[in-house]
C-alpha cells in the first residue's frame, strides 16, 4: 500500500540571538577529530516527517466543526458517535473542553480565533441554572483565564443576561415548564405539500464523509491540534535519525526551540487536509453527490493573532489540484466560518478577529483556482451573530465593518437566518440593501421566525422565494438553501435547535436548488434522501455488510503451516512429503489478497458497499474482540462431554482401590464404599500395581480373624447387593496374585491330638 506524502519538516537551525549564552569553556576540551565530525554530518539523515493520521499520532486531532451536524452545534449528541464506533478504546476527538479557545491547550471551535468574552448574550434567551451543561462551565472557566481587567466591568453588566455560546450548546439542558407549556400552547406548523421532484439540482453534505474517515487510511481534511503540539514540535526530536513516537521518541525541551519546526508541524496538518479534498471529491462523483463544504479547520489555526499564517505558497499546490478535480468533475465547494465570526460586535477585538478569519477563508477559496463560475459560487456563509440588546445598533455597525472589507470577501460574503436572534424578514432588507446574497435556512425558520407576517412551517415562506432568489442573481451566483430537521423528542425551542441524523423529507424549493443537507450522519443522510425520493444516484450505492470492508488493503494473517511427521515422512517416502508442500502452498495463495490500487482505497469496491443504515455507525469499523472469563458451571446444569469423562474417570479411579481392599475370598474390607464402576472393562493390573494394592495401608482398618461361627455364618448367610456386584466384577476380571498371608487359617483341632 502506496501511503500518501507529507511534507517533511524543516531542519533546525540555529537558537535566537536573544537568548542568554552560558560562558563557553571549549578552551579546556579537547579539540574533535575534523574527519570524523564531517563524516557524522554528511552521512545524518534529514528528520522525518511526523504521521498525520490521528490513529496513530496522539496528537493529530479531529476539527470539532467537521463532526457536527453544523458549524452551530457543539453538543455532544450531535457529532458522530466515535466511541461507538472504535468499541469503546480511546480516540482523539476532542471533549467539549478541549472547543475551548484557550493558548494553553490550543483547543479551539468552528474558528481558530474563538474568544468567549467577546460573544454577547441574545436578548430571548433565559439565565442558566445550576443544572448547565459541562460545555458552559469549561467555557466559563476559560473566558476567566482570558479576562483582561477592562473585561471585567463588561462581565459584571453580562450577568444580567445570559452569554450566547452557540446555538445548541444547551440541548441536554432540561426545559423549564414555562418552556414546556409555551411549546405545547403554540400552534401547529403549515407545510407545503410540493416535492421538488423530478430533482434537478444537488445535494450536499458539510466536512466529513464519515465512509471515508474510517477507511484505512483515514481520508478527511480536518485534522486539527492544539497550539500545546505546535509549541512542544518547536523543539528537536531526542533521536534525530528516528522518526517521531509518541513516547520513544519525542521533541525534547531541553533543546533550543525553533519556530520553523513547529510551523512544519502544523503545516504538514494543513497539507494533508487539502490533498484528502481530491480523495473525498471522486469519491462523492462516484456516489451522485456534487455539493461539498469545505472545513474551516482544514489549516489549524491560520487566521490565529499569534499563531496565524498565510497559505500561499506552501499550500498553493495542493489546494489547485483539488480545484482542478472539482472543476473537472463540477462539483460545487463552500465554506462556512463559525459562530464567533461576528461583523456586529461592539467589542474591538472580535472585529479584527473576524477580519482576520474571513481573509483566511478567501485566501483558501481563491487558491482553489476553479473556472468562473464555480469561483463565483464559492461561497462564505455567515451569520450575523449576536444582538447585544440592540437590533438596530448591531445592524448599523454591520453596515460599517461591511465596507471594511476587501472585495475579495465581499464577492463571496453571504448571510443566513439562524435560530437563535435573527430571522428571515430581519436579514432580508439588510441583504436587499447591502447586494449580500440570503441563505434560506429551513430548520431555523422554523424556530425563529416573524409571526406578524408568517406561521411556522414550510409553505408561508415560499412567498418570500422571488425575493430571496433575487439576492443572488444580482451577482450571477448559483442560489443555494439548507435544510435539516429537529430530534423526534424536541418540544422546546432550544431543543428543536438540536439537528436530527438524517432527514425524512425534501423541502418545497427549488428542483433546480444547491440543496444543503445539515445533519450528524453527512452523506449518508443524503443517500437516504436518495433512495427515498428514487433520486439520481440511489442505484449507485449498497449497504455495507456489518464490520467488514473490502476496499482496504489490511495485513492478511496467514495460518500456520502443518508440516508432516519425520516418521510418517519417511514410511510415505519423498513423493508425499513433496504433495504435501504442495498443498500447503496452495493455502497460502488463497489467503493471500489482491492488492487495492490506491486511487480504488476506501471507494466502496465493485459493489459499492458505503451504506450503514440509521444508527449503525458502529458498521464503520471491525467488531472488537472481547475475551469473556470462565465462569464455573453450576450444579444444576447438565455436564459437558468434557466433565462426563472427568466423572467417570474418577468412578473408575475409585472402584479399582475398592477392588483392591477386597479379600482372596471375595470378602469386603469393612472401610470400604462400594460405588458403581463403569461399563468399559479395565485391564489386568500390572504385578507391581498388584503388591502395591494388596500391601496394608497404615491408614486402613486391620482385618479381623475369623472364627468358627464366623464361618458358619458366612456360608448360612446369602451374600448382600453390593458384595454380588463386587465378587461378579472380580470374577470376571482378569486373575490376580493373591498373597500367601491372604489364605485362610483354621484352628479347629484335629482329631488324636
Amino acid at each position: 500500500m502506496v501511503k500518501r506524502k507529507s511534507s517533511s519538516l524543516a531542519q533546525a537551525t540555529d537558537p535566537s540571538p536573544g537568548l542568554m549564552h552560558m560562558p563557553s569553556f571549549d578552551h579546556l576540551l579537547p579539540a574533535p577529530a575534523k574527519r570524523r565530525a564531517s563524516q557524522r554530518k554528511q552521512t545524518r539523515p534529514l528528520p522525518k516527517a511526523a504521521s498525520t493520521n490521528p490513529d496513530i499520532n496522539s496528537e493529530v486531532l479531529d476539527g470539532p466543526e467537521a463532526l457536527r451536524a453544523s458549524p452551530d452545534a457543539e453538543e455532544k449528541d450531535e457529532k458522530l458517535d466515535v466511541d461507538k464506533i472504535e468499541g469503546g478504546t480511546a480516540t482523539h476527538i476532542q471533549d467539549e473542553e478541549d472547543t475551548v479557545p484557550s493558548l494553553v491547550t490550543g483547543g479551539e471551535s468552528d474558528s481558530s480565533l474563538s474568544d468567549v468574552s467577546d460573544v454577547e448574550p441574545p436578548s430571548n434567551k433565559k439565565p442558566q441554572t445550576a443544572k448547565s451543561t459541562k460545555t458552559l462551565k469549561t467555557l466559563s472557566k476559560t473566558a476567566k483565564a482570558l479576562e483582561s481587567p477592562s473585561a471585567g466591568q463588561e462581565k459584571n453588566a453580562a450577568t444580567k443576561e445570559p452569554q450566547f455560546l452557540d446555538p445548541e450548546a444547551d440541548g441536554e439542558e432540561e426545559a423549564d415548564e414555562e418552556e414546556i407549556q409555551a411549546a405545547l400552547s403554540r400552534p401547529p406548523p403549515v407545510n407545503s405539500d410540493y416535492l421538488p421532484l423530478p430533482w434537478k439540482g444537488r445535494l450536499g453534505y458539510a466536512c466529513l464523509c464519515t465512509y471515508l474517515r474510517y477507511s484505512n487510511p483515514p481520508v478527511f481534511s480536518s485534522r486539527t491540534c492544539r497550539i500545546a503540539s505546535i509549541l512542544e514540535n518547536r523543539h528537536p526530536l531526542r533521536n534525530p535519525d528516528e522518526p517521531p513516537h509518541a513516547t520513544k521518541n519525542r521533541p525534547d525541551r531541553d533543546q533550543p526551540a525553533d519556530i520553523s519546526r513547529g510551523q512544519a508541524f502544523v503545516e504538514s496538518l494543513g497539507i494533508a487536509n487539502a490533498k484528502d479534498i481530491v480523495k473525498m471529491l471522486r469519491w462523492n462523483d462516484r456516489y451522485g453527490i456534487k455539493f461539498l463544504r469545505l472545513s474551516s479547520e482544514m489549516f489549524p489555526f491560520a487566521s490565529h493573532e499569534e499563531y496565524g499564517y498565510k497559505l500561499a505558497p506552501f499550500a498553493s499546490e495542493a489546494l489547485a489540484e483539488a480545484g482542478k478535480v472539482a472543476g473537472e468533475l463540477g462539483h460545487r465547494l463552500t465554506t462556512h466560518p463559525g459562530q464567533f465570526t461576528q461583523l456586529g460586535s461592539p467589542r474591538k477585538s472580535v472585529i479584527d478577529n473576524a477580519l482576520r478569519d474571513l481573509e483566511y477563508h478567501a485566501e483558501l477559496l481563491s487558491l482553489l483556482k476553479l473556472p468562473p463560475q464555480q469561483d463565483r459560487d464559492a461561497v462564505m456563509i455567515l451569520h450575523l451573530g449576536g444582538v447585544f440588546g440592540d437590533k438596530e445598533a448591531t445592524l448599523e455597525r454591520f453596515r460599517e465593518n461591511y465596507k471594511r472589507l476587501s472585495p475579495e470577501i465581499k464577492k463571496r460574503l453571504v448571510l443566513e437566518n439562524d435560530d437563535v436572534s435573527w430571522s428571515v424578514h430581519d436579514l432580508l432588507p439588510l441583504c436587499e440593501e447591502l447586494n449580500i446574497p440570503m441563505v434560506l435556512d429551513f430548520h431555523h425558520n422554523n424556530i425563529i421566525f416573524d409571526s406578524e407576517h408568517i406561521r411556522e412551517g414550510t409553505k408561508d415562506i415560499m412567498d418570500l422565494y422571488p425575493r430571496i432568489l433575487a439576492t443572488w442573481k444580482r451577482k450571477n451566483i448559483t442560489p443555494k438553501m439548507h435544510y435539516s430537521e429537529p430530534t423526534p423528542a424536541a418540544i422546546t425551542g432550544r431543543q428543536r435547535r438540536k439537528h436530527n441524523p438524517r432527514v425524512a423529507t425534501l423541502p418545497p424549493c427549488p428542483p433546480d436548488m444547491d440543496l444543503m443537507i445539515e445533519a450528524k450522519d453527512k452523506e449518508q443522510a443524503v443517500f437516504e434522501l436518495m433512495r427515498t425520493f428514487k433520486l439520481p444516484g440511489f442505484d449507485t450505492f449498497n449497504d455495507m455488510l456489518p464490520h467488514v470492508r473490502k476496499d482496504d488493503n489490511k495485513p492478511v494473517k496467514f495460518p500456520k503451516k502443518k508440516t508432516l511427521k519425520k516418521k510418517r515422512a519417511k514410511e510415505e517416502g519423498d513423493d508425499t512429503l513433496e504433495a504435501a508442500e504442495a498443498a500447503l502452498d496452495a493455502e497460502d495463495e488463497e489467503f493471500t489478497q489482491a492488492v487495492i490500487p490506491e486511487e480504488e482505497v476506501g471507494m466502496g469496491g465493485p459493489e459499492g458497499r458505503v451504506y450503514w443504515p440509521p444508527g449503525m455507525e458502529d458498521w464503520l469499523r471491525p467488531v472488537k474482540k472481547v475475551v469473556k472469563k470462565k465462569e464455573p458451571a453450576d450444579r444444576g446444569k447438565p455436564l459437558t462431554t468434557a466433565q462426563k469423562r472427568k466423572a467417570a474417570a474418577e468412578a473408575a479411579q475409585s472402584a479399582v482401590k475398592l477392588e483392591a481392599n477386597v479379600n482372596g475370598d471375595g470378602e469386603i474390607d469393612g472401610a470400604a464404599v462400594a460405588m458403581p464402576t463403569p461399563a468399559k472393562r479395565s485391564k489386568a493390573t500390572p504385578k507391581s500395581s498388584a503388591k502395591k494394592a494388596a500391601a496394608p495401608k497404615k491408614n486402613a482398618r486391620s482385618v479381623q480373624t475369623p472364627s468358627t461361627s464366623d464361618d458358619e455364618a458366612s456360608v448360612d448367610a446369602p451374600p448382600s447387593e453390593a458384595e454380588s456386584v463386587l465378587v461378579g466384577k472380580k470374577s470376571r476380571a482378569a486373575p490376580t496374585r493373591q498373597s500367601a498371608r491372604a489364605k485362610k487359617i483354621s484352628y479347629v483341632e484335629e482329631d488324636g491330638e
